[in-house]
């Protein structure tokens, strides 16, 4: 216990401030919880002096066309236009159903005579559903045989062709295993799932097997041109990197509860030929940036995580939707009270910077750059000059005082993108490339085994590479799982750019 009246209102002052801290705590994890996940302006419904107005303000247009409205049920629906329905309905194959009446019938009630056909009209379009079905060939192979040959006493005899299956010895065909892929990769259906779907189907087949297919696909074929893909991705002057955990079970010397990480490699937005890199890891350290960049000399965009900052010989660009979004979390529970304007200040700010990207899109590096400098940079030296003055007395360890911070300790990686026109001010990218493993990780939970996520990750990387660039992704591993197996491509690599997806080949074939 203290001993004097100074040590006793020390100890008052931060059982106060650790208060402070916790109602915070509790405010966010509340807002989190409960309250909207928008980090729109709009949402955020901030008013008063930081000029973050209302959204019945904001939006307000008087002259706005008012969208018919359908009843369903018990609440209302924006009517959907024709042009989404056609936009839905373009590539689905089309038959026209005539209905008549039957020539018997075809007389007319007043006077008994024959009626004519007159014309037509259209009543209504419908989409038909068909169930998958499965069909089982069975591969047979003629021989022939020279008689001439045989009459010498020196018979030839010749087996035709027979194309590789992608898995020896099972029933596994190309086309089987691609849906498989776009079910668990694509749709996020684990295995055991697709199990069911199977057997409904009428194939025992159990999730054993599926793995190991998957297993084989992906050592046999499908890891080489992932191999090829992350070559050209290292030849790209500008990266997004971002990465999340994934519970992985039976690695070597740990438990199965640790946690490891899929990181992913991405191209940047306007990048001619894309690629979305996956690649699994035990650990989140340095060390594994470190080491798939190596002798890289480009810029990447991350977020600050500090294990990136043993990454030599590159130009490190932070991500203004991070810096913002922490300003975003420091906001207090009442909005509109004096404890919201500086973080309320600092979005206002840093929304300003978005605005200009936006009126920014379209245009050249060079013009970018240039804009960029001329009406950002004045911006964000302004921020930087704000931040340093209001950070002062903020609460340590508090969610305002965290977001400073964060902005202080890297106000360099934050101006680094002005430095070229192709950088980007938000990582967003990469995150938005890793959303669908994220989606898949919360229906299948877990890894069975590092060799099956090193797997995963190399077949997330070529469905979401061919997405990047305009394919069907189940069509892609179909056509590379159909042409490859027998192929030469072990003797001569350079084969392999005939599988990526920017090839004229593949782009005609499996869009």
């Amino acid at each position: 216990m203290p001993d004097t009246e100074q040590e006793y209102k020390k100890q008052i002052r931060e059982l106060e401030q650790q208060v402070q801290l916790l109602r915070e705590q509790v405010d966010f994890l509340t807002r989190k919880l409960y309250g909207t996940k928008s980090e729109k302006t709009s949402a955020l419904e901030i008013e008063g002096q930081m000029s973050l107005f209302n959204e019945m303000e904001s939006c307000a247009d008087p002259d706005a066309h008012e969208p018919d409205l359908v009843e369903v049920e018990k609440h209302l629906r924006k009517r959907k236009y024709a042009g989404q329905r056609e936009k839905l309905n373009k590539d689905i194959p089309r038959s026209k159903v005539l209905h008549t009446i039957d020539e018997r019938e075809q007389i007319c009630e007043k006077c008994g005579s024959a009626m004519a056909k007159v014309g037509e009209e259209f009543v209504r379009t419908e989409v038909q559903f068909i169930p998958a079905s499965l069909k089982v060939i069975d591969h047979y192979r003629e021989t022939y045989e020279c008689r001439t040959c045989r009459k010498n006493g020196t018979p030839y005899m010749e087996k035709s062709p027979v194309p590789h299956p992608p898995v020896m010895h099972s029933l596994a065909s190309a086309s089987t295993i691609a849906w498989l892929i776009h079910q668990k990769f694509e749709l996020g259906i684990p295995l055991y799932r697709q199990e069911k779907e199977w057997e409904a189907l009428g194939l025992s087949l159990s999730r054993a097997t599926m793995s190991n297919w998957l297993l084989c696909v992906y050592r046999d074929w499908l890891s080489h041109v992932a191999g090829r893909l992350r070559q050209e991705l290292l030849k790209q002057e500008y990266l997004h990197i971002d990465e999340t955990h994934v519970q992985v079970l039976k690695e070597p010397g740990r438990k199965n509860t640790s946690d490891s990480y899929m990181w992913v490699y991405c191209s940047i937005r306007d990048c001619k030929q894309p690629v979305r890199y996956f690649e699994y890891q035990p650990g989140r350290g340095g060390k594994y940036p470190e080491a798939f960049l190596k002798g890289y000399t480009g810029y990447i965009h991350t977020d600050a995580y500090s294990g990136y900052n043993g990454v030599k010989g590159v130009t490190r660009c932070l991500c203004y939707t991070h810096l913002r979004r922490a300003f975003v979390d420091a906001l207090p529970k009442d909005l509109h009270g004096t404890e919201a304007s500086k973080p309320a200040e600092a979005v206002v700010r840093l929304n300003k910077l978005f605005e200009i990207e936006k009126e920014l899109e379209g245009l050249d590096p060079e013009q970018k750059k240039k804009e960029r400098i001329d009406r950002e940079k004045p911006l964000l030296e302004a921020f930087w000059s704000w931040a340093e003055i209001h950070s002062a007395g903020e609460l340590p360890k508090s969610k305002l005082h965290t977001a400073f911070q964060y902005a202080l300790n890297n106000r360099q990686e934050f101006f680094n993108y002005l430095e070229d026109g192709n950088c980007s001010i938000s990582n967003s990218l990469a995150e938005n490339c890793i959303r669908p493993f994220v989606i898949g990780r919360k229906n299948w939970l877990f890894a069975g085994s590092p060799k099956g996520a090193a797997a995963s990750a190399g077949i997330y990387t070529l469905v979401e590479t061919a997405k990047a660039n305009g394919l069907d992704a189940m069509k892609y591993i179909k056509y590379i799982l159909s042409d490859m197996p027998g192929s030469i491509f072990l003797e001569n690599p350079e084969y392999l750019d005939d599988y990526l997806p920017w090839d004229p080949m593949v782009q005609e074939r499996c869009r």
